[in-house]
């Protein structure tokens, strides 16, 4: 190859290859804009099946709310750390919206038990929607009052928190449900949740 072409080679190669470049990066898709929602309402094995719904990217299982710093099931289980069980959702807002995350919360807990979620007693077990922001306050607390005007027993319990750092549960406690199904039917059977959901809620 001449000398001069040996040159020139690498600089033609840039030239056209770098308007292609250009394209791809350009044509891109944006990346997707996700929100995350965090919501305690006792069993978290329950919560993390019952809050997939279309638009939610995962549901996590973990612990918040509380002070001991990266806490484990048996921490949480001595109800000294002041955790509560609570699922973290990450959802795409375009497709589900926040007010729509939360109504469906109501309808999966017990917001009159002061004590705990059905047969799971104690505070780690208790119902609270923890915010991050203004906007989700404002949300969760109109959808609060509204929720308190259907319920067939009782009165509102539920607090509406700051949210504080999430901790993610053990690894064997996530997707329990699917990974455990027939273990996690029977929990869920004898626990009585859905029988007193029906009570609550006027369904069934």
């Amino acid at each position: 190859m001449p000398r001069f072409l040996s040159r020139l080679l690498p600089r033609l190669v840039v030239l056209l290859v770098a308007p292609v470049l250009a394209f791809a990066v350009g044509a891109a898709a944006p990346a997707k804009k996700t929100e995350t929602a965090i919501f305690s309402g006792g069993c978290f094995w329950c919560m993390e099946h019952d809050m997939k719904l279309p638009g939610v990217i995962s549901v996590e299982s973990g612990y918040t709310g509380g002070t001991l710093k990266n806490p484990h099931y048996e921490d949480v289980l001595t109800e000294r750390t002041g955790h509560y069980e609570s699922v973290r959702v990450t959802y795409d807002p375009e497709r589900l919206p926040y007010a729509a995350l939360v109504n469906r919360y109501w309808k999966l807990v017990d917001p009159t038990d002061e004590g705990g979620q059905f047969c799971d007693r104690g505070p780690s077990y208790k119902t609270a929607v923890f915010v991050n922001s203004p906007d989700q306050r404002r949300i969760a607390e109109a959808s609060r009052a509204e929720a308190a005007k259907a319920l067939k027993i009782g009165k509102m319990t539920t607090q509406i928190l700051d949210a504080k750092e999430f901790y993610p549960a053990e690894e064997y406690h996530r997707d329990y449900a699917v990974r455990n199904a027939g273990a996690y039917q029977r929990y869920r059977m004898g626990c009585g949740r859905d029988a007193r959901l029906a009570v609550v809620w006027g369904r069934g």
